[in-house]
Formats: structure tokens, sequence, C-alpha cells
């Protein structure tokens, strides 16, 4: 049961939700967009089977990622977090590669389920997920960009559900804001990094101005896209604040673990926008999901 708990946890369970966020986000933007241009629609069965897949291709990459990340940090661990189930010796390094190459290539066969455009996005993710893990994240400036294009790339798998992506460059948002992410979870262990979030603050600033702006394409009014933006700000920005006045470890990773359960927030908005408020509390109702986890497994 220990062993089978520490399998469980270099997965991230709190941070999975938020890979089923990114998918339903770009699977409302795609239907959303069939049907104002009048295209034909699957059936409903079809079309959850399809957003299920999706988001199954989805959540076995993410965690292909995190296990890897241990993986490659087992040596960076042994000091800095011997508790973590590779340097505590609970699980073996070989094994745990195993386990997330496993993860990574059961991804990468679900999204060729759904179509050829899936898999194929699912094969770059998992590119982008092994240069980000082996090397890139110790790249002050290529660290974030390439976390940053990870969740990219994973909005995108959702909106490939009818076997093509419009609007592409929306992917830019996700980019942005796992940057911001990135870059403030570099004071995690020793704090003192006041400039990495002053930059992530205007990152945050400038996802705001492109979700507001992103609802002139919408046909949904303001007044329901408003109060998942207001929850979006308030759940990103309080904790993000407090760790930049008392900047220590501790408050660095309350910013970092809220800003990582609100990518749930920033898919919720993104979907209310195109698809409506229904499709925002499709995607909200997972975040209870990802905080109840929070509690039980680390989110970093």
């Amino acid at each position: 049961m220990k062993k089978l708990k520490a399998y469980i946890r270099l997965t991230r369970p709190a941070n999975l939700p938020t890979a089923v966020a990114d998918i339903i986000a770009g699977a409302a933007v795609s239907t959303a967009l069939i049907m104002n241009s009048g295209g034909l629609m699957p059936g409903s069965r079809e079309l959850v089977a399809q957003v299920v897949l999706l988001s199954m291709a989805s959540v076995l990459l993410y965690a292909s990622g995190v296990v890897l990340n241990d993986y490659f940090d087992r040596g960076i661990d042994a000091v800095e977090r011997p508790e973590r189930p590779i340097p505590s010796g609970i699980v073996a390094p070989m094994a745990a590669a195993v386990f997330g190459f496993t993860l990574m290539g059961l991804g990468v066969f679900t999204g060729f389920l759904v179509s050829p455009l899936s898999g194929i996005l699912g094969v770059i993710l998992a590119v982008s997920i092994l240069s980000y893990d082996a090397w890139a994240k110790r790249n002050t400036t290529l660290g974030p960009l390439n976390m940053g294009l990870c969740r990219g790339l994973n909005l995108l798998l959702g909106m490939s559900l009818f076997g093509e992506v419009q609007l592409w460059w929306m992917a830019i948002i996700p980019v942005l804001y796992i940057g911001a992410i990135t870059l403030i979870s570099r004071g995690e262990v020793q704090g003192k990094n006041r400039n990495h979030i002053l930059i992530a603050f205007f990152l945050y600033l400038t996802v705001f101005v492109f979700l507001t702006g992103l609802n002139n394409m919408g046909q949904v009014s303001f007044v329901f896209v408003l109060p998942f933006l207001v929850g979006f700000a308030v759940m990103t920005m309080v904790p993000l604040m407090k760790a930049y006045r008392q900047n220590t470890p501790e408050n660095i990773r309350k910013a970092v673990r809220a800003g990582v359960i609100s990518l749930i927030l920033l898919d919720a908005c993104i979907a209310v926008i195109f698809a409506g408020w229904r499709a925002g509390l499709s995607i909200l109702v997972l975040l209870p999901v990802s905080l109840f986890l929070s509690r039980q497994f680390a989110v970093t």
C-alpha cells in the first residue's frame, strides 16, 4: 500500500483535473465554432466519448510529465526534497522511468484513437514534456516558455476534437500563464524571488487582457463572463501579492499551488466566452476535486 501511494504521489493527483479542464475548454471552443459555422456535428454520445478519450490522453501525458520530472530531478530532490518517492527509496529510479514512459506512450496512443491530428499533437506534446523535464527547466528563459508550450499544446489537443484546430493562436494564453507560474516556482525552496514574482504579475495581467479581448469573439454577454474572470483574478492575485510582501518559501509554494489549481478557472473563462455559462460551470466543478486532492497530495 505504501508503494502504491508513492506511485500515485508521483503523478500529482491534484494537478490532473487541470489537464481535463484544458481539454473541455478546447472542446467547448471548437464545438461553438462548428455550430456557429453551420458545420455537421456528431451525435452527443459520440461527442462525449471523444472528449473523454482526449481527457484520458491529456491526463496520461500530464502524469507522465510529472513522473519523469521527478526522475530527472532525483539528484536535486535527494538534497532539497528527500521525502519524495524516489529519493526516499520507496520507488526505484528505473521503475519511475518505466512508469513515466509507459504513461506517455499510452497518452499518445489514446490521442490517435480520436484522430490523426490529436495523435500528432500528442506526440509533439510528449516531446515538449521530455525537453522540459530533461534540460529546458534549468534555463531561466527556456524553462517557463517550454512549460507554457506544454499547456498551450494541451489546449490545442482539446480543440482538435473535430480533426482540425481553429484559433490556434489562443495557445498563447496558457503559454503566458504557465510561464508566470514556472517563474514563481523558482523560489519554492529558498524564497527571495521578488523579481520573478513581479514579472509573473505582469504576465498575469497580460492573460487577463487577452481574456477580456477574447470576449469580443464570443457571442456571450460579458455579464456571464465577469464572475468567472473575477474569481480567476482573486484566486491568483491574492496569494501572489502575499508571496511578494512576505517572500518566504511557504508563501511562494501557496502562490504556485493557487496558480496551478486556478488553471481550472482560466479554462472556465475560455469556455464561458465561447460556449456560455453552462460550459464554464462544467469545468468549474473540477475545482473542488482539485482542491480536495491538493490537501492529500503535493501540487509541486
